[in-house]
């Protein structure tokens, strides 16, 4: 199968969005697709072989967060003529409600197309104004995919339409499965460890909940390490310095599957615009016992298919309560451990080899659907 992808968002400063997209073309590649990803990119930005880079974009304060998006004339010709070229059986939309190239390509479409709806927002001012420019576009999809329930209620909400399929980001768990702990960030009975990674830098990445219930856990147990890594800047470097926490700074990939699974607890004490919480899987696969805020999007994520939650909640925005679960975990390893199992088991869920065949099937149908509504078009595309 010929597919083409469309990512909204610049490769220049890579996040959620762009990493499903490179890592679900290359599941798809892996199991013998032509892909090609459509996406914005600074030049002399590295980019792997089938990214086509679509030229710079500009930073949009957006859900808490700072997308890098593109549009314009030029724009718009080169989505048509990479649409034009690539003679796809199927194209994926990521975020086509987002003003970039995702929604370009909506109205540009040629032949079956697929979409991905990323965000979760119960509040979305952005979504509200965008409704009449993007829902009719929407409206004609052959096939919606939301990645979480949380994510198909938010289209519900400010779109009035529904996700025809509900199917999760893909992780690749098996470096996060094979990670060997790293001597330096490794806790110990004695000296156990707490860590987090993000953003660090934005504010519902939760990081002040996280250096507020430090003080409450070296109160009972002192000697207790907390690593921040992730990026920031140095103001926020400097703050967690200040509360007591080691600061590791950015991670490579596979530095941060060695983070998770050095470190006896995980911390993800977001505040909110989650849709996913791929950092749970991440975690979880890495063997860590997790502590995460109680939202939604965390909830469909860390429930195993018995009911079961595999990560232990706090009330979002809650310092004391996040202090809470962390001292119940450290005070009871055995405990800690059989929370850590059930969460590794419940990550392989969203391994891509169980996603991937379940974005592949959504492209058949809507290759079956758009020659069922669209047949003159089909053709055309065919030719």
């Amino acid at each position: 199968m010929r597919i083409g992808i469309v990512c909204p968002y610049s490769l220049d400063r890579p996040g959620g969005v762009q990493l499903h997209v490179t890592d679900l073309a290359e599941a798809l590649i892996a199991r013998g697709h032509e892909v090609s990803v459509l996406a914005p990119a600074a030049p002399n930005t590295p980019v792997p072989d089938y990214v086509q880079a679509s030229g710079r974009s500009f930073p949009v304060s957006y859900n808490g967060s700072t997308a890098r998006l593109t549009f314009g004339l030029l724009t718009a010709a080169r989505v048509r003529r990479w649409l034009q070229d690539g003679h796809f059986d199927v194209v994926h939309l990521h975020e086509p409600g987002t003003m970039s190239l995702s929604v370009i390509a909506m109205w540009a479409r040629l032949g079956p197309t697929v979409a991905t709806f990323h965000t979760s927002n119960d509040h979305s001012r952005l979504m509200r104004i965008g409704k009449p420019f993007v829902k009719p576009g929407m409206e004609e999809l052959d096939a919606r995919i939301a990645v979480s329930p949380s994510a198909d209620k938010t289209i519900q909400q400010h779109l009035r339409l529904s996700a025809t399929h509900i199917i999760p980001n893909g992780v690749d768990t098996s470096g996060y499965v094979d990670a060997k702990p790293k001597r330096e960030w490794q806790g110990s009975k004695a000296v156990p460890t707490v860590g987090i990674l993000g953003r660090m830098d934005e504010t519902r990445k939760g990081l002040d909940d996280f250096l507020a219930m430090i003080p409450a856990v070296r109160r009972e147990m002192p000697r207790t390490r907390f690593l921040v890594a992730g990026r920031f800047s140095d103001r926020v470097a400097a703050k967690a310095a200040r509360a007591g926490a080691e600061i590791i700074g950015e991670l490579a990939e596979d530095e941060k599957e060695v983070f998770m699974s050095s470190v006896d607890i995980y911390c993800a004490p977001n505040l909110g615009g989650e849709s996913f919480g791929i950092v749970l899987v991440e975690a979880m696969a890495a063997g860590a016992a997790v502590v995460a805020s109680d939202l939604t999007a965390f909830k469909d994520v860390a429930t195993n298919v018995e009911g079961v939650e595999t990560v232990a909640f706090h009330k979002v925005g809650d310092a004391e309560d996040l202090a809470r679960q962390v001292l119940e975990l450290l005070r009871d390893p055995e405990a800690r451990a059989d929370l850590a199992h059930l969460g590794q088991e419940c990550a392989m869920e969203f391994d891509w080899d169980v996603v991937a065949p379940r974005v592949l099937e959504t492209y058949q149908d809507a290759i079956r659907m758009d020659a069922e509504f669209h047949p003159h078009q089909s053709k055309e595309a065919a030719s």
